[in-house]
């Protein structure tokens, strides 16, 4: 089976979703498939993330709605803004209606990941508010179900639905991601690689 080629897709204002992308990248890597972290392109001036005490944004390449031709899976990292994503992510995926006319993304896998604020702030439906971008582009959304059942953990607070992988960043942005929280994003790419590879492997 041909290793897939995977892109993950974040935006992250804090760096929580960061962190994510990383652990998600270490399980995807860990099965053979090559991954490629990118962002989106930001929306707020300097001025007023500097207001908001936005750290730096981390040293990954800026998505392009062509890139996306390259890849066989996509993972996306987002934030989480009043129980959906935001607007940088929903601009960029309004960007690729070329990809869409052309059935460009049809069969390739997605899944989803994130960041939210307290425990009511979208852990389920910042991913579920993805799957209409999913259906239209014809992609094949890819849950984590409870495939780690590290997601059953009663223990601690902990970020993850089966939808996907995640944490909480708390409501002033000082937690950062537990790791539990980084050992299901890490089975999270690892399942997510294995499902794409074997679909990869249909075409």
């Amino acid at each position: 089976m041909p290793a897939a080629k995977i892109a993950i897709v974040q935006y992250s204002l804090y760096g929580h979703v960061s962190k994510l992308s990383e652990a998600v990248a270490k399980g995807i890597r860990e099965t053979g498939a090559t991954c490629d972290i990118f962002q989106v392109p930001e929306l707020l001036s300097e001025e007023i993330l500097e207001k908001m005490h936005a750290p730096p944004k981390p040293d990954y390449p800026i998505i392009t709605a062509d890139k996306m031709k390259e890849y066989d899976g996509f993972m996306f990292g987002l934030s989480g803004r009043y129980g959906t994503f935001p607007a940088q992510m929903k601009s960029f995926m309004d960007s690729t209606g070329s990809l869409w006319m052309s059935g460009a993304l049809v069969g390739k896998t997605a899944g989803t990941f994130t960041s939210v604020g307290t425990q009511g702030g979208g852990q389920e439906t910042v991913n579920l508010s993805c799957i209409p971008f999913f259906a239209h582009q014809g992609m094949v959304f890819v849950p984590l179900g409870y495939k780690d059942p590290k997601v059953f953990n009663y223990d601690e607070v902990h970020g993850a639905s089966p939808y996907g992988s995640g944490t909480y960043a708390g409501p002033d942005g000082s937690r950062m991601p537990t790791e539990l929280e980084l050992s299901i994003c890490e089975s999270h790419g690892k399942h997510f690689a294995s499902i794409t590879a074997k679909l990869a492997s249909e075409e």
